[in-house]
């Protein structure tokens, strides 16, 4: 079954939880809306138990089968989440979410994570398994239309009132990124008065620190300013910004570069794909402008110290993130800061 993000809750509410989900999409704050939506349904029906696997090149997918083969059937509720960092699990990964959804208990809650699927993923052994097992949740981009309405959603779940104007202020602000929307709403929530926020006071809060937010960090980077890049960088990481979301950000511009390119090289319509991307007007032109200075080449150098990066975050190597980050913020800019030397070592 599929299942647009936004229609998550009502089947949540009417039907009740699945066995098994795949959630997929190129935006990391839908995807981490919808995963959050079901881990918080399934801590409320009793999966206390949670097992997180995070599946890179290097992953044994018999672990994965080691876990279900110790399952007893008279266990505890447990909840297993599997996070395909490629959206790519290979024949050996396809194989073994095969064998996974036909041995799983009846107990076993299970959440597939993934970046945006291609048609021919979607076609794919694995996931055919996973969509007639459960449900597959994909998120896209929200449209400049509809996102004082995801705004106005996200401000209600927190009870935070605004006006229309100040809705409206808040859009214009974030201009479509939802990371930045995201801290937005944190610091509404932190420092908003209590009622009904007005335009004047959204405008005087939205202000605060705007220069130094995820979303001036892209911008920096595109237009290859790497001194003030570095000292937004900085500020973000004294001010106890979440590392993650920063990586997201970028990796996320990474990805969307070299899509681009791909469509330069194919003889694509680029706006065309910008648009269907989620790509403001405002930042195609900076985009346009970044591919002119940067290669292919490098760019999947990035997104290999990006991986590294992440598993540096999440213990799965030894290393330094926020250093690494920087090595990648100064690549971003145009600086030959990756070589084959720190990339192997990320990649360790």
């Amino acid at each position: 079954m599929n299942l647009k993000a936004e229609q998550l809750n009502e089947h949540l509410s009417s039907q009740g939880l699945s066995e098994t989900y795949i959630i997929s999409g190129d935006e990391p704050v839908l995807v981490q809306d919808c995963a959050d939506t079901i881990r918080r349904q399934a801590a409320a029906n009793g999966y206390s138990e949670r097992k997180v696997f995070h599946v890179d090149s290097k992953f044994d997918w018999n672990t994965i089968l080691f876990e279900v083969d110790n399952m007893s059937l008279f266990s505890e509720k447990k909840f297993m989440e599997i996070r395909i960092i490629s959206g790519k699990p290979g024949e050996k990964g396809s194989k073994v979410i095969q064998e996974y959804l036909q041995k799983i208990p009846k107990k076993t809650l299970t959440l597939f994570i993934s970046p945006k699927l291609d048609r021919s993923t979607n076609k794919s052994k694995w996931f055919t398994a996973i969509t007639k097992a459960g449900i597959s949740v994909q998120t896209w981009p929200i449209a400049s239309i509809q996102l004082p309405h995801w705004l106005n959603n996200q401000l209600g779940r927190y009870g935070i009132e605004v006006s229309d104007a100040a809705l409206k202020v808040l859009a214009d602000k974030v201009e479509g990124n939802l990371l930045s929307a995201t801290q937005e709403i944190e610091k509404l929530k932190l420092l908003g008065p209590k009622g009904e926020i007005s335009a004047e006071a959204m405008s005087s809060l939205i202000i605060d620190n705007a220069k130094f937010n995820v979303f001036i960090l892209l911008d920096e980077m595109m237009e290859g300013n790497a001194k003030k890049a570095c000292r937004i960088l900085r500020r973000l990481r004294d001010e106890g910004t979440d590392i993650t979301i920063i990586l997201w950000a970028i990796t996320r511009d990474i990805r969307i570069l070299i899509k681009t390119m791909e469509a330069i090289s194919a003889n694509k319509n680029v706006d065309s794909l910008l648009q269907k991307l989620g790509v403001w007007d405002k930042r195609k032109s900076l985009i346009k402008k970044t591919i002119s200075r940067i290669s292919m080449r490098q760019l999947e150098q990035m997104l290999k110290l990006s991986g590294g990066i992440d598993r540096a975050i999440k213990g799965l190597r030894q290393g330094a993130p926020w250093d690494e980050l920087t090595t990648l913020v100064l690549a971003l800019c145009g600086v030959r800061s990756v070589n084959a030397k720190n990339l192997r070592i990320s990649l360790q």
